[in-house]
């Protein structure tokens, strides 16, 4: 399955919702990044900057392809070469913003403050709510 920008019809703005209504598939197309979902042997994503170009895998489901998407968006979108540990980390925290409103959270610490139950109501990984907590100075 293949998703391309010529296929996404909607008229987007050029900045990207955040948080749950955040659409990384949309802002590939505004970035101008093809999405291929494919069968990988062995990673979830991946990013080809020669070819403007991201891999997804097929095996995961709907919700993990979003986060994985995410993640890949951001060595796009900030022009990593490659997947060394800088740029993985740059890469998590680039996610971890677009994936998380800064308000929901913060509305969600008042009640939840368990980091389990955190992530299942923002729809986020473990790794990417930690990245955006050590990310932001007032947290």
């Amino acid at each position: 399955m293949q998703r391309t920008p010529t296929q996404n019809t909607r008229k987007t703005s050029q900045t990207p919702r955040r948080g749950r209504s955040y659409d990384p598939w949309e802002h590939a197309d505004q970035l101008g990044i093809e999405v291929v979902v494919r069968r990988l042997r062995t990673a979830n994503g991946r990013w080809f900057p020669d070819y403007r170009q991201i891999l997804i895998s097929d095996r995961l489901r709907p919700g993990q392809q979003r986060l994985v998407l995410a993640h890949e968006l951001g060595h796009g979108a900030l022009g990593h070469p490659d997947d060394r540990p800088k740029h993985e980390k740059q890469a998590d925290q680039f996610a971890a913003r677009n994936l998380i409103d800064p308000d929901e959270l913060a509305d969600l610490y008042k009640w939840c403050p368990d980091e389990g139950r955190l992530i299942q109501e923002l729809g986020v990984s473990r790794r990417l709510l930690r990245a955006y907590v050590l990310s932001q100075p007032s947290i």
